[in-house]
């Protein structure tokens, strides 16, 4: 196979609500990096959904200042999934993938997700702060919280063999978008472990990447809603039968 035909179209999503004071800064990181890795077709999506900071304006500022290599994507709606999934289904990208506007992550692993999907025969790769080898800074009480809910996922859905389902880190083969994404129903926190099961489901493949990972101080994540919405997501989830 020649480089050429290798070469994939790739959507990174950003999703942001009321992210005015970093996402510049974010964005020129990612693109400055992105600029090393030549192997793909890159762009940056911005996935806002109804921030009312400037964060949506700014987003086209930067679509216009990076022509081709930055899109805009504004929803009037609150709600991180319904970005993901708005974003995600708008694009004709080969593999689409998202992580979060405080790259959290370290970004310098974003080649290697990409590549899961693009050479190692992955439908999905995710990120995962909990496998052996990942390296995460943060404080006591999201780590416990964290290794909770991949507890319940585990009794709730045994043979999905996932160690994170949360991490704001992953990348999906075009096929999944197809097929797996339309059917996500949730808007906020739990899309991301309805899209695994969904995709665990339908027998795609699933890939998991130990990364390095650094909290955010400033994280928009309400531990406790996010909790409550999690346990609901997998109930309604265990006796989803499509």
């Amino acid at each position: 196979m020649t480089a050429e035909a290798a070469r994939k179209r790739v959507d990174v999503v950003i999703p942001c609500y009321n992210e005015v004071a970093v996402l510049r800064a974010s964005v020129e990181r990612t693109l400055t990096f992105l600029e090393g890795h030549p192997q793909h077709d890159w762009r940056v999506v911005i996935a806002d959904n109804g921030s009312n900071d400037g964060t949506g304006a700014l987003a086209q500022e930067l679509e216009q200042e990076f022509p081709g290599r930055v899109r805009a994507e504004l929803l009037t709606i609150k709600g991180r999934g319904l970005a993901l999934k708005q974003a995600w289904m708008a694009s004709d990208a080969d593999i689409v993938s998202y992580m979060d506007v405080d790259l959290s992550t370290d970004i310098e692993h974003l080649p290697r997700l990409i590549g899961m999907v693009a050479e190692e025969g992955c439908d999905v790769a995710i990120g995962s702060r909990l496998a052996r080898g990942s390296q995460t800074r943060r404080s006591l009480k999201r780590e416990v919280t964290s290794r909770g809910y991949v507890f319940l996922i585990r009794a709730t859905f045994p043979r999905l063999r996932i160690t994170d389902a949360q991490c704001g880190f992953k990348a999906l083969d075009r096929r999944v978008v197809e097929e797996v994404v339309p059917l996500i129903e949730n808007r906020m926190w739990f899309f991301d472990t309805e899209l695994l099961i969904l995709a665990h489901r339908r027998g795609f493949k699933i890939c998991e990447l130990p990364v390095r990972w650094d909290e955010d101080p400033d994280t928009k994540v309400k531990i406790v809603r996010t909790a409550i919405e999690d346990v609901r997501g997998l109930l309604r989830m265990r006796f989803r039968r499509d």
